[in-house]
Formats: C-alpha cells, structure tokens, sequence
C-alpha cells in the first residue's frame, strides 16, 4: 500500500501532464484552426481552375498533353505518403501505415509483379515507418528537396515541378498520393488519388460531372489554354494535399491531448481520493490512540 509521501507525490506528477497536455492541447487546437483557415483560401483558386478545365472539356475541342497520356506499360511508380514530424498525436501515422500496406498491394495487383514502387514519405514519423517496410519490389525512396510535413509555398510548387520532370522525362511512369483527409476535427480519413498521369474526372469540380459538346468559344486555341492551366492545377492539388495533412495531424493531436487530459483528470481525482482516505484513516489512528492513552490513564 502507497504511503502518504508516495501518493502526493504522484499527485504532483499527473497534476503537471495535466497542465502539459492542456496546453498541447490548446496550442495544437489553434495550429488546427490556422490550417483549417488556409484550406478555405486554397478553395477559391482550385475552384477556379477545376471551372476553367471542366469548360474546356466541355467542348469539341481535342486537348493532347503528356500530364494526362498514360502509359501503355506502367514499369516504375512512385507513392507519396505524408505523416507527421512529431508525435503525441495518437494512431495518426499508424493508420496511414495501415493504409499505405493496403494500398501497396492494390496498386501491385493494377501494375503487374514485376513494376518497381518507391515509396516517398513526408515526415520523420512515416519515414521511420516506412524504413520498415519489407515487401517484394518496393523500395523507400526521399522524397525530393528539403521537404517535410510542415512544407508550404514555394517549396511545395519547387516538389511538384519536380515530380512532373520525373514523370515527363520517363523516371515515372505513375505517381500516386496517401495522406489523411480533412473532414472535420472529429473526422479525418486516408485518401488515396493517382496523381501523374491526371485522371479526367480529377478535373470535375466536387460534386459535378464534366458534360461534354458545349459550344465554347476559346481565345487561344483550347490545347494552349488547357496545357497552360495544368501545371497550376497541379500545384493546386499539392499545396492542397500539404494542407489537409497539417490540418489532420493537428486535429489527431487534439483528440489524443484531449484523451490524455481527461485520463489524468480521473486518475488525479482517484488518487486524491486515495490520499484523503488514508490521511483520514492516520488521524483516526492517531485520534484512538490519544483516546485510548487517557482512558488508561
């Protein structure tokens, strides 16, 4: 049994990674609203872009560009899966792993066993992960620059011109993306999307379909616009992607300082409960012991 000393002494201690995950808790929270607020500003430009490309497709026009021709043998892919930097942010980087394995699997059953994979994950957490990775054709590849889950701006665009020279020059012949999709802050979920070659329907704005035969008149010619417009969106996509990953890992992090607190908080209450028992029972003892030293008296 605890002794006074030792119980008010882990008293002190879960009364302090109370105060820690608290503040963790507060710090991730406003993080998460910062980056919640940059998916709202990313939304006007990528709606934009998906509007202009969805007209274009809409017409008669016939487009030709390398970004969208896929490959009649896909040799060499590459997966790009993003974690997180740092930790205290519960199951975030596992389930993604979890996902990566699933993942991984699929996209060898759709590209033949003998198509190499490398995989390029983003943070020190998934490339920890990722070093572990043991399966047939599937090697661990850094991804390109000084990148890292935290990675905005002109960094991200600098990783998406080099991904498309990778692609363009035959390095690639598919590249793929995994991160964990923003929904809410209760709610995030892997999302798994072909990245290179661009898909027709990842042109569509959310919720739409691409309806075709529209009379549209273009000034320049619609391959020219079409082929000016890719590259920027694109680096929609990633700055996107790059985004809703902040948001996630910082949304996973709040839920885990939230659990965390709330578990100190029983445990403190526990122990303080503990304490004042066997505080009361030493001044009983004590209280019998002085009674009982005057009734012989």
């Amino acid at each position: 049994m605890a002794t006074l000393r030792e119980l008010k002494g882990r008293i002190g201690s879960v009364a302090s990674s109370e105060k820690i995950t608290g503040a963790m808790k507060m710090i991730s929270s406003a993080k998460m609203h910062k980056a919640e607020g940059a998916l709202r500003q990313l939304v006007p430009f990528r709606s934009q872009i998906e509007t202009i490309i969805a007209n274009l497709l809409s017409s008669d026009a016939t487009f030709s560009s390398a970004l969208v021709t896929p490959r009649n043998e896909v040799r060499h892919a590459a997966v790009l899966v993003w974690g997180s930097d740092d930790g205290l942010c519960g199951a975030y980087n596992v389930n993604l792993f979890k996902e990566l394995i699933v993942r991984l699997g699929q996209l060898r059953k759709a590209i033949g066993p003998e198509a190499q994979i490398d995989v390029m994950p983003v943070g020190k957490k998934m490339a920890k992960a990722v070093s572990k990775l043991r399966m047939k054709g599937v090697s661990m590849v850094p991804v390109p620059g000084q990148i890292d889950s935290k990675s905005e701006g002109e960094s991200v665009n600098r990783l998406m011109d080099t991904l498309v020279s990778m692609f363009q020059n035959g390095q690639y012949d598919r590249v793929d993306t995994l991160y964990m999709r923003y929904i809410s802050a209760r709610r995030q979920r892997p999302a798994f999307n072909q990245l290179l070659p661009v898909l027709p329907e990842s042109f569509a704005p959310k919720g739409e379909k691409v309806v075709t035969g529209r009379p549209y008149l273009f000034e320049p010619d619609p391959n020219y616009i079409f082929n000016t417009i890719l590259p920027m969106f694109l680096m929609a996509v990633m700055q996107d992607i790059f985004t809703e990953n902040r948001a996630s890992e910082q949304a996973a992090r709040v839920m885990a300082m939230q659990s965390a607190n709330d578990n100190a908080k029983n445990l403190l209450d526990t122990l303080r409960l503990e304490y004042n028992k066997l505080r009361q029972s030493a001044i009983t003892s004590e209280l019998l012991d002085i009674v009982g030293g005057q009734v012989r008296d």
